[in-house]
């Protein structure tokens, strides 16, 4: 979408995305549930075995060299699909990269950590699930990397900054042009949210378009009050970066999938993940895709989904959480 484009173009930008990604119905998910389902590929964005987080480097990385930094730290999980994004884009642009990762060390690294390894990052392991001791663990690093006198890019968890939200505000624009070239009134959106860099770049890109439908996340972890939170302070900082405003009441989340936590398995998710790969030959994953199809099909079959309304889902990657 031109407006979108020429608001983003005073913003340095790396292409590290292959961009635009597939857009497609997904005819017999369609069939089966009553309802016109679209998906936007965002799986396919073709670095380091793709996903959501190669929009947000787009304009991350951008803004590092930029600013000089030789290093960047990444916080996550050991499965973290957004450190593996940062390892292949500091090994690509030539940065060191330190990542501090909550779980134990394993014996032998498999998915992604097996690539973070490949892609030559140091990892730090932290057996704890508190993100605040997670998180003095990464700044601990970070100081005694900046005391050697190094230039360091520090990320929290997901890249969830106002610079990497510009990767789903510009995603906004490529969702606006595929509506158009298909001659569709799309009324929903649905995708996986967690860390809310996702959903309050589209939800900036939605008030600059003025587009009057509806930004749905479903939560894989994070409580609704508090991820309307999180997704509407990001959405307002990247906003203001724009010099635009952005609503609240555009923030709609949704946390009824989540099961019994991060990264933990429920029956409807493990059905969907199922249902798109038997029916579509197309891979989600247990952690965000998964939950966020299981709250997409249930909306289709409980009528918060009706007939006549067009549907995107966005699949914002993560199966290689498959071969963990």
């Amino acid at each position: 979408m031109d407006k979108i484009d020429d608001i983003l173009r005073k913003f340095p930008k790396r292409k590290v995305s292959l961009l635009p990604t597939p857009f497609h119905r997904l005819d017999s998910i369609s069939d089966i549930v009553g309802c016109s389902i679209y998906i936007k590929r965002d799986d396919l964005t073709g670095f380091a075995l793709s996903g959501n987080k190669t929009r947000k480097f787009d304009f991350l990385i951008a803004d590092a060299l930029l600013k000089g930094c030789d290093t960047i730290i990444g916080i996550g999980a050991n499965q973290s699909n957004f450190c593996r994004i940062l390892s292949g884009v500091g090994a690509k642009y030539g940065l060191s990269v330190h990542l501090i990762l909550n779980g134990k060390k394993p014996d032998k690294p498999t998915g992604n950590l097996l690539l973070d390894h490949m892609l030559g990052a140091t990892i730090h392991h932290i057996d704890t699930t508190d993100p605040d001791v997670r998180m003095k663990e990464a700044e601990r690093v970070r100081d005694q990397l900046q005391s050697r006198g190094k230039n360091v890019y520090f990320l929290p968890p997901g890249g969830s900054i106002p610079v990497g939200a510009l990767g789903y505000v510009a995603a906004f624009g490529e969702l606006m042009d595929d509506f158009k070239k298909h001659n569709l009134k799309i009324d929903k959106i649905i995708h996986a949210s967690s860390s809310a860099g996702t959903q309050a770049g589209l939800v900036v890109g939605q008030s600059i378009a003025n587009w009057h439908g509806k930004v749905v996340g479903m939560s894989v972890d994070v409580p609704k009050t508090l991820l309307e939170e999180n997704a509407y302070e990001l959405a307002v900082e990247t906003a203001k970066l724009l010099t635009v405003d952005v609503r609240k009441d555009l923030i709609i989340t949704d946390d009824s999938y989540i099961g019994e936590g991060y990264g933990k398995r429920t029956p409807e998710c493990e059905e969907a993940v199922s249902l798109f790969a038997r029916k579509e030959g197309i891979f989600l994953d247990y952690v965000y895709t998964g939950k966020a199809a299981a709250g997409l099909l249930d909306y289709c079959h409980s009528g918060k989904i009706s007939p006549d309304e067009n549907v995107v889902f966005i699949h914002t990657g993560g199966n290689i959480e498959l071969f963990e």
